[in-house]
């Protein structure tokens, strides 16, 4: 099925943003500026992906106007990029209301693809666009939002769900403009959700959950995490969006990982353990602080932040 197309000018005028370049420049989706292709329209709201911008094939850019003497070819001109693809991605919803021929408990839209080998518990929803593949097994209440593809012999425990929406907000003085999330969520084969998971389907590109990964239960992965082969994370972890993690991770449990990281194969994280930084070798890292009383933490933080100084 194919999407929505604006023009140029279009997609200007809903922004209020002062066009540069070809007006009539067909725009059919959004990408992100490393990954755009033609018809692509992308968005420059942070300096650092500038060096990006010579490569990229994105048929428009959005930018503001200390960014805009960047750009090489056709562009919208706003103050707020970010605010402006917020407004744009609802141009791209193809459905807003995927309940509209909802008619029983358990439900199957009308684009998804269930494979007959498939086993599909009672009261599960799987919305548009969704695919489950061979031997796969989605246990009773669960929901597979949107864009959700599943691999083979997978297993989705009870109450879990998928492809739902990511965290994903455009910040303004007077409140936020909600982002459609517009990709997918990408699960391998041999896969094992926990019960009680929550894994957001991408904003831009997808969100994948890669072969043989086992989630123990109420584990959240947001959306555009892409999480390596044979990872296995213990009972209410999460990692925050656009975090790439590699093969073989071990994640104790309670434990977090920040977003926009950079995580390197055969890493072990602790229980309760938060990772801020990226970590670009193998090992074991772990950062547990035992509980203390208030006064006595604090005589400890003293001399951790001493320690860390030298």
């Amino acid at each position: 099925m194919s999407g929505p197309s604006y023009s140029l000018q279009d997609l200007a005028n809903k922004v209020n943003g002062k066009l540069i370049g070809d007006p009539k420049v067909v725009i059919s989706s959004i990408a992100t500026i490393q990954n755009a292709s033609s018809g692509c329209i992308s968005f420059l709201a942070n300096s650092k992906y500038k060096k990006f911008l010579k490569d990229s094939s994105a048929s428009a850019i959005i930018a503001s106007p200390e960014l805009s003497e960047a750009l090489q070819g056709s562009g919208i001109i706003v103050d707020d990029p970010y605010v402006a693809y917020a407004i744009i991605s609802s141009l791209f919803a193809k459905h807003i209301n995927p309940y509209a021929d909802q008619t029983s408990s358990n439900f199957i839209h009308e684009t998804a693809e269930v494979d007959d080998s498939a086993v599909i518990g009672t009261n599960v929803y799987i919305g548009p666009e969704c695919k489950i593949g061979k031997n796969s097994v989605i246990h009773a209440n669960s929901s597979l939002a949107m864009n959700v593809e599943i691999g083979k012999n997978t297993i989705i425990h009870f109450n879990s769900i998928l492809g739902s929406d990511g965290f994903g907000y455009a910040p303004q003085k007077d409140g936020y403009i909600k982002i459609e999330q517009l990709g997918k969520l990408i699960i391998g084969d041999n896969v094992e959700i926990g019960a009680g998971c929550t894994i957001d389907r991408g904003a831009i590109e997808n969100t994948e959950i890669h072969n043989g990964v086992k989630l123990d239960n109420q584990v959240h992965i947001a959306h555009n995490v892409i999480l390596g082969e044979h990872s296995a994370i213990a009972a209410s972890c999460a990692i925050a969006g656009s975090t790439t993690v590699g093969k073989n991770l071990q994640m104790g449990g309670l434990s977090g990982i920040l977003g926009h990281l950079n995580i390197a194969d055969n890493v072990s994280i602790g229980a309760h353990t938060l990772i801020t930084k990226s970590i670009d070798k193998p090992g074991n890292y772990v950062g547990i602080m035992p509980a203390q009383e208030q006064k006595d933490w604090a005589k400890s933080s003293v001399f951790i932040k001493q320690r860390k100084s030298k």
